[in-house]
């Protein structure tokens, strides 16, 4: 089963997760690729394009949307979801907070679970278990991506405590160090000025590798330009090459062709070295 942790090892850049979202209400493509046909061929796309990872989503977090049913997000996926590991050659992942949901996904072939949930839960760690997936956690604050969190001690601190938490109980529990991933959970829980502070300090998590960000075309980046959705992809390249300089092991994005261009080059500068030369 793929572990992150090795890949980032034997890759010389960071690696680029791509985002495919089969939902009708997702912030960015809204609704895109909710079709079966349009899902299948975005996914060879993004492979195309260079992403390391495929990360599918049936169930948009997006602030202000009411979150689909268990049943409509399983859905949405079985439409698409057995067919795309046997075409992809990338490994698959599944963006959920539900474990049923992770479990179909890992039963059709996806090696990755990015658990949105914000805590640590045995019923997830016993099917990350179970199939020898790789787990990402991401820090929520126990808010929902509209709600803010409060950070008494500094959105770091927290960030950090709760890495270490959920990095102790899932080794406790057995599964392996090399199947964690770690994501701050950019907008989740979080005030503009936290996602500042976050990727400013994205060096600060050197102790929890491999660390994604994942900034794509989000509310800072709409705070900080002053401009809509679709017109973030500026900003998100210039947060995402910044955070990959600073330490950041996986970007999770849209924007995967120009994102692959941009970790290459922020690799390349941080090593000294031509990655493609």
């Amino acid at each position: 089963m793929f572990s992150i942790y090795n890949s980032i090892r034997e890759n010389e850049r960071p690696l680029v997760m791509g985002i495919l979202n089969v939902t009708p209400d997702s912030f960015f493509e809204s609704g895109k690729n909710y079709f079966a046909e349009s899902a299948f061929n975005r996914a060879l796309e993004i492979e195309s394009e260079g992403a390391d990872i495929l990360d599918i989503g049936g169930c948009s977090t997006a602030p202000g949307k009411t979150f689909a049913s268990q049943e409509e997000e399983l859905a949405r996926l079985k439409t698409v979801l057995p067919l795309i590991p046997d075409t992809v050659k990338i490994p698959v992942s599944i963006d959920t907070f539900r474990v049923d949901v992770a479990k179909f996904a890992l039963e059709n072939g996806a090696q990755i679970v990015n658990d949105e949930s914000g805590c640590f839960r045995e019923e997830m760690a016993s099917v990350v278990k179970e199939f020898g997936a790789s787990w990402i956690f991401m820090h929520t604050g126990n808010k929902t991506s509209s709600e803010t969190g409060e950070y008494p001690d500094g959105v770091v601190s927290d960030v950090l405590e709760f890495f270490k938490s959920m990095k102790e109980q899932a080794i406790n529990f057995g599964i392996s160090e090399d199947k964690l991933c770690f994501d701050y959970g950019i907008g989740f829980g979080k005030s503009r000025e936290d996602d500042l502070t976050l990727l400013k300090n994205t060096d600060k998590f050197f102790d929890f590798k491999p660390l994604l960000v994942g900034v794509s075309n989000k509310r800072v980046i709409g705070q900080a330009t002053g401009k809509e959705v679709s017109e973030r992809l500026f900003g998100t390249l210039s947060a995402e090459s910044i955070s990959a300089f600073l330490g950041a092991d996986v970007i999770r994005t849209h924007n995967v062709k120009a994102c692959v261009d941009v970790v290459t080059i922020s690799a390349s500068i941080k090593k000294g070295v031509f990655l493609n030369g």
